[in-house]
């Protein structure tokens, strides 16, 4: 797991929001994926840092909350 910098890590058109994300400003997430690493970045932020995860580690996370 690393954070960077999103300027040049995928094109805008690849990033997708949450469905939780109500534009309200509050949980407002956004991912893109690419072929190695899903990547997780507030949208609020949109230059900021960005957290990239393999795709076995966001398999896990979603399984986790899809169960709460």
């Amino acid at each position: 797991m690393n954070a960077h910098r999103s300027q040049a890590a995928v094109p805008e058109a690849a990033w997708f929001k949450s469905s939780y994300s109500t534009g309200g400003g509050g949980e407002c997430v956004e991912v893109a994926t690419t072929p190695r690493a899903v990547l997780i970045r507030d949208s609020k932020q949109l230059t900021g840092p960005v957290l990239a995860v393999g795709p076995e580690a966001w398999a896990g996370l979603v399984t986790l909350a899809a169960g709460c």
